[in-house]
């Protein structure tokens, strides 16, 4: 047999969630009755400014796509307030922003702190690159940053520190003087993952220009409407988003999910409807879960709402079952390292699919 890298051998493969379809299949729905709540989406669908712009450019897919994708790099400076140099877009969502800064910051055997529970793809996307991942601690009870752990992980060998503000998947929030704590401590590349900024008002640009160790990840996938288009950016020092460049793949993004992104951060309007309702179906959503004596609810600052369902009597994995049942796609959290086997999440959709979940979930667990 060919030989693959030994790292290689060690990675267990990725397990894709089963599809719309696949479920319809399995427990005798139609796929337009399923509610899915568990991927953090957008319920409104994409800016039509964006379907457009794409309908535009089917003519053009023989074409290769922009390479230097000035005019968007543009647009994304204007929206973030920063220097189009301070701009690098991935084409895989943010995956690909992980992935280009495992490339060029990591080598073999250094390390990179993630505090946990958080997002699980930082270390799924760094561990082929052979580097260590040290977890600090989320502390989930108070839901935030246990900022005294991730000062102790850090060492000489850490290269990146991850810190996801809101976090995923519990939602909450870290403090700017907690990022500059982290900053002002290492040299350490410090990547704050900002994929929900706009529902918590969150911004820490204003650290960029006396940080340059402070690298800031974003994506088209939440409130922008585009998870399907797969773009994601990054915005930190000139030198640093130049030596990435060096080793990010050319026409990472295609030509389709240019004109869609292009498009999309110039429709403002579009933006400031879906923030404001998702905001509005995450309140709602939040007061209605609430009432459920059984459940333990967490304030959240994105577009999901983390729960311990430990009080209904079942785990995680029974719980998501029986709701996949009736056609209700939610978050199974057990995955998460940190978390044990009772917790879910559940993104926010239209109101009447919060409806739905609410009055579903309520048949069963009462």
């Amino acid at each position: 047999m060919v030989k693959i890298r030994n790292k290689i051998n060690d990675i267990e493969p990725y397990v894709p969630g089963r599809s719309i379809k696949e479920i319809a299949d399995a427990y005798g729905l139609k796929e337009d009755e399923i509610i899915k709540l568990g991927s953090n989406e957008n319920p409104l669908g994409p800016s039509p400014a964006a379907v457009e712009a794409m309908e535009r450019e089917l003519e053009s897919v023989h074409r290769y796509p922009e390479s230097a994708l000035t005019d968007l790099r543009e647009a994304i400076a204007d929206y973030a307030g920063v220097g189009m140099d301070q701009v690098i877009v991935g084409g895989d969502g943010a995956d690909e922003i992980i992935d280009v800064l495992g490339r060029t910051f990591l080598e073999p055997g250094e390390s990179f702190v993630v505090p946990m529970p958080s997002y699980m793809y930082y270390e799924y996307t760094l561990q082929a690159h052979d580097a260590r991942a040290v977890h600090a601690r989320w502390d989930v009870n108070e839901n935030r940053l246990d900022l005294e752990s991730v000062l102790d992980a850090v060492d000489e060998s850490t290269r990146l520190v991850f810190l996801c503000t809101p976090n995923n998947p519990t939602g909450g929030l870290i403090d700017k003087k907690e990022i500059r704590a982290v900053l002002e401590s290492t040299d350490a590349l410090v990547v704050v993952d900002e994929a929900y900024t706009e529902f918590a008002g969150v911004d820490n640009t204003d650290l960029l220009p006396d940080h340059e160790n402070l690298f800031i990840l974003r994506t088209f996938s939440k409130v922008m409407g585009l998870a399907g288009m797969r773009i994601g950016y990054g915005l930190g020092d000139p030198q640093i988003i130049e030596y990435m460049h060096r080793v990010k793949p050319v026409f990472s993004l295609t030509r389709l999910s240019h004109a869609a992104a292009l498009a999309t951060i110039r429709d403002r309007d579009y933006i400031k409807k879906s923030t404001e309702y998702s905001i509005k179906s995450r309140e709602y959503l939040y007061s209605g879960l609430k009432k459920f004596p059984e459940l333990r609810v967490f304030r959240s600052y994105a577009n999901y709402i983390l729960i311990d369902v430990r009080g209904t009597g079942r785990t995680a994995a029974e719980l998501s079952e029986e709701l996949l049942r009736k056609g209700i796609i939610v978050r199974d959290c057990t995955s998460f390292t940190g978390l044990d086997e009772y917790w879910i999440r559940v993104s926010v959709g239209t109101l009447e699919e919060d409806r739905r979940f609410l009055e579903v979930l309520g048949e069963l667990v009462q």
